[in-house]
């Protein structure tokens, strides 16, 4: 049974890994499957176009599972509007191509959340590297946006409080950047939840599959 990776910037280095590995448009290398968008901190005016025509072309490669990572960040030094005007352009892809949309934000929940509101999207929405507060969680939930959680699930306490409130129907996990290996965080989350890792492969495979219809 596999380890579903729903976002890394690594990649698998087992067979019993599947690994979604985030892409930007510059990149050369999607004979595995991964997800690509334009993240808030490199957003380009002079080449926003550009990236898209690459996004779009890419959206429809077999290889491909996702849009993202794109977002909101207010501590980017990308122009926030900006920022918000490329999102938008993004989840118009999202929507055409029929790709669930994995989303980077700091400090632009509520944005996010209106956002959602105003799109009425029918691609589900991933917060991936979720790391705030039982609140932001349940406003996440509210608005049917499923939340990912990464390595630091492993040693964050208060995170880990917040993972018990949360139905695993809602979840997902990832490596991101992180050093720890997928499995760390499943042994994790499973020991948390007090179950076998195998019923979490389950039911986090269960998760994936009604996501990305794969």
């Amino acid at each position: 049974m596999f380890f579903f990776d729903v976002h890394t910037h690594g990649k698998s280095s087992t067979e019993n890994i599947f690994s979604i590995e985030n892409k930007y448009p510059n990149a050369t290398d999607f004979t595995k499957p991964f997800s690509i968008g334009m993240h808030p901190w490199f957003v380009h005016k002079d080449k926003i176009e550009e990236d898209l025509l690459m996004i779009k072309e890419k959206l429809q490669d077999k290889n491909c599972f996702a849009l993202g990572e794109c977002g909101l960040d207010k501590v980017a030094e990308t122009d926030f509007e900006l920022q918000k005007s490329v999102f938008r352009k993004q989840l118009q892809l999202s929507e055409k191509y029929k790709k669930p949309v994995i989303i980077h934000c700091v400090r632009a929940f509520q944005e996010i959340i209106e956002i959602k509101k105003e799109v009425r999207p029918t691609q589900i929405w991933i917060l991936h590297g979720f790391q705030k507060n039982l609140q932001v969680a349940k406003s996440l939930l509210k608005n049917e946006i499923i939340v990912s959680f990464g390595a630091a699930i492993i040693h964050h306490k208060k995170l880990q409080n917040i993972l018990l409130e949360i139905p695993l129907a809602s979840i997902l996990l990832e490596t991101d950047v992180s050093a720890f290996c997928i499995q760390d965080v499943y042994k994790k989350v499973a020991a948390l939840k007090n179950m076998e890792v195998e019923v979490l492969q389950q039911k986090i495979a269960q998760n994936f599959k009604r996501i990305f219809k794969k």
